[in-house]
């Protein structure tokens, strides 16, 4: 007897709620097979493929691309069994055979509860698979606008009256909050309301970093692996995190706990077309420096294609930004949840500098770290910071003492 099968949208990642669909790569009648690839969804945290969790007919698509789809919706319906076997390769599919739209709010309880309503409808399954499948009964929440003659009058005058604002000859541009920049400005906002936040800079002079970052990219044995001053700051964190361990925590509000871990997830934020992204490395404490520098080089080439894995951006423990990449000096970088510190790396510029009572022009930085200060009090964020600047002064050294210690 032919089945339906309904897949519900999982959450692909950690607690999340919803996704938008990107694209779809079938469509109604398509023939797939399991692990296929029906489409791509944007998640609050990166870009995900979901495949086909069997093999059948598509027999509806109940998600446009551009709809947001909240988790436990059915956003697919396969045909099974004889429905299958009786679809020849060389059948044409009927012309009426179209992918249905999205429901409304009022017909979402028919697709997900309702499946036998009508008589002559196949027997239906529900199919659970990957992560899971939220409680939501919720179908695609709509955002195409109804055409305005079909608005009611009074409804039309409004339309007409809240036209875009012309404003130096421009027109007024909207876009809807959802994806990594919805995720995002939860994040920091939850983040900047719930923990005291302390920054404190300072100038560091760091000529001799930059003079180890061009030998390094000159040394053959380090051909393929991308250097630069980012991976020694990376460095000079990590080294100061193992030497002030108690930065490296998180305050547990439910059990009235400080967590202090026994690694290091290093997270490194970001800039992304979808918005800020902070994944992070996992073990960051014990990897040598070139397994840092290629650590760091894959997860940032891979966020910055949208396609960071859930994993990758869960469990960090502590912070760096780049800002200098983007010109800017100094800033007053918001903590990643659940982090007690992070670390802003300003520009690099050659400034006249003091050495041994004389002026010269060295490379400096600013670097700033934010904490928390129920974690952090002022004399262990400064510590941390001078011993980030310590590093990076006389790195050389640095690495080496780093390097006997562990033996």
């Amino acid at each position: 007897m032919p089945t339906t099968t309904r897949f519900k949208l999982p959450d692909v990642g950690e607690g999340l709620t919803e996704a938008e669909i990107l694209s779809w790569e079938v469509k109604v009648g398509d023939t797939v097979e399991v692990n296929q690839i029906l489409c791509e969804i944007e998640t609050a945290k990166s870009a995900v493929e979901l495949p086909s969790p069997v093999a059948g007919v598509i027999d509806a698509l109940h998600a446009e691309e551009g709809d947001t789809v909240e988790v436990g919706s059915v956003i697919v319906s396969f045909r099974m069994g004889a429905a299958v076997a009786e679809k020849s390769p060389t059948q044409p599919e009927p012309a009426a055979v179209v992918a249905p739209a999205a429901p409304k709010a009022a017909e979402a309880v028919a697709i997900a509860d309702d499946v036998d309503s009508e008589p002559d409808e196949a027997e239906e399954r529900e199919v659970k698979i990957l992560v899971g499948t939220g409680p939501s009964k919720l179908a695609a929440r709509r955002r195409h606008l109804r055409p305005r003659s079909e608005l009611p009058v009074d409804v039309q005058h409004s339309v007409v009256t809240t036209a875009p604002a012309v404003y130096r000859g421009g027109v007024e541009r909207r876009e809807p909050i959802k994806g990594v920049r919805k995720a995002t400005a939860a994040a920091v906002t939850g983040s900047a309301f719930t923990a005291p936040h302390v920054t404190e800079w300072l100038a560091v002079d760091v000529t001799e970093t930059m003079k180890l970052v061009r030998v390094l990219k000159s040394d053959p044995q380090w051909e393929g692996v991308r250097v630069n001053p980012m991976l020694l700051v990376a460095k000079a964190l990590l080294i100061a995190v193992e030497r002030c361990p108690e930065v490296n925590a998180r305050w547990d509000e439910s059990a009235q706990e400080i967590v202090y871990y026994g690694h290091v997830n290093l997270g490194i934020a970001a800039a992304t077309p979808r918005g800020l992204v902070v994944p992070n490395v996992k073990g960051a404490d014990q990897l040598s420096l070139a397994g840092l520098a290629r650590a760091v080089q894959q997860l940032v080439e891979v966020a910055r294609t949208g396609r960071t894995r859930p994993a990758d951006l869960q469990n960090g423990t502590i912070t760096i930004t780049n800002i200098g990449s983007l010109g800017v000096d100094a800033g007053t970088p918001i903590l990643n949840p659940g982090e007690a510190a992070i670390l802003a790396f300003g520009a690099v510029r050659p400034t006249p500098w003091v050495v041994d009572g004389e002026i010269a022009v060295r490379d400096v930085t600013q670097l700033a770290l934010s904490f928390d200060h129920r974690l952090v009090d002022g004399e262990l964020g400064s510590k941390v910071l001078t011993e980030v600047a310590a590093v990076l002064t006389n790195p050389v050294s640095a690495l080496l003492r780093t390097q006997e210690s562990r033996g």
